[in-house]
């Protein structure tokens, strides 16, 4: 290279990095809403903290973080675009698009195990889960496909036993009988303030229920077409619960108080240390593959528990519920203390 050129190339190659540089801080953060499974509480927080913290915006990443509940469809928003991701309850609910055409897959199972519990009076001699059998139970419908029928079939559990959920613990309160379905972070914490006692509860997870719980969900097509974009939301969704188990879990405290006033210091405190307690978030595959870790072998063992009860036919392509290609690569675990 002659003098000149060598000359000319020292200024445009700084030139060039500099504007090169200048154009990757200023990009526009990629715009993303998700929706979650209810209302804000302690079982979001990992998704909380990622907002609250900065971890989005660290890759490059604009989140907007709607609230489920009862009366929101979420899967329907999830169909029709209005959302890009949303919190699935469970693998049912993914093998379940497959089964109807439905355009929706697990990215990832933010919860190792499902919170779900049975709750029974402390004194009318329920102290396994077979002492249920022949107790009124009170279950959601989406119980019926899910770990009811595992139940059943180990237990001897008959559906003349199933009475109405409500979402209170009214009912509980009231029949000493009856044994209600709840959550590991909440109704027993509402049972001990409303009534002084704590409830026995059995983890639906401990009887064989190896389904993930809070999984991601998205559309097919944005696997497809933006991967990069699903790439930086798992990762930074990982860091934030990560955050949130681990560090200071205030950042995403405030936001999920900001998002439901009613939600109470003290609950948020008790929903969290349930989490870490009994592993739901971090235990099993994630201890190594990372938080929102997911395995072929699981899925399998869910989907031919599934085809056992009559409710998958036996050659459905079950992968085609879900993906591990952004995940179990360890993301995040040396921020495990």
């Amino acid at each position: 290279m002659r003098p000149f050129a060598k000359a000319v190339a020292g200024i445009v190659l700084p030139v060039l990095c500099a504007v090169v540089a200048s154009s990757q801080s200023t990009r526009a953060e990629d715009k993303l809403t998700m929706v979650t499974a209810w209302t804000a509480e302690a079982e979001h927080g990992g998704f909380y903290q990622a907002h609250a913290t900065g971890l989005y915006k660290k890759y490059g990443l604009d989140v907007t973080i709607r609230q489920g509940g009862p009366q929101v469809n979420t899967a329907q928003l999830l169909a029709a675009g209005a959302v890009d991701f949303r919190i699935g309850s469970n693998n049912t609910g993914d093998l379940n698009y497959v089964k109807n055409g439905a355009p929706g897959m697990a990215i990832a199972g933010m919860f190792q195990k499902d919170p779900t519990i049975l709750l029974a009076h402390p004194d009318v001699g329920i102290n396994t889960m077979a002492d249920m059998k022949g107790h009124p139970i009170a279950l959601s419908k989406s119980n019926f496909d899910t770990w009811w029928p595992l139940l059943k079939a180990k237990y001897g559990f008959t559906d003349e036993q199933v009475r109405p959920y409500t979402f209170q613990i009214a009912p509980f309160l009231v029949d000493k009988n009856l044994v209600q379905l709840g959550f590991i972070t909440s109704e027993p914490y509402a049972i001990k303030k409303e009534a002084g006692f704590d409830p026995k509860t059995f983890l639906i997870a401990d009887e064989g229920y190896d389904s993930y719980a809070a999984l991601i969900e998205t559309k097919p097509s944005l696997v497809a077409d933006h991967p990069d974009i699903v790439q930086r939301f798992v990762d930074a969704t990982i860091e934030g619960w990560y955050s949130y188990l681990y560090g200071d879990p205030s950042p995403g405290n405030a936001e999920i108080q900001a998002a439901d006033p009613t939600m109470s210091s003290d609950l948020i405190a008790f929903g969290r240390a349930k989490l870490i307690s009994a592993g739901i978030v971090d235990s099993g595959d994630s201890m190594k593959l990372g938080i929102g870790a997911m395995t072929d072998a699981r899925w399998k063992s869910v989907f031919d528990k599934g085809v056992s009860y009559g409710l998958f036919p036996a050659d459905m392509d079950y992968k085609k519920a879900y993906t591990t290609q952004f995940i179990n690569k360890g993301h995040g675990v040396e921020m495990r203390k």
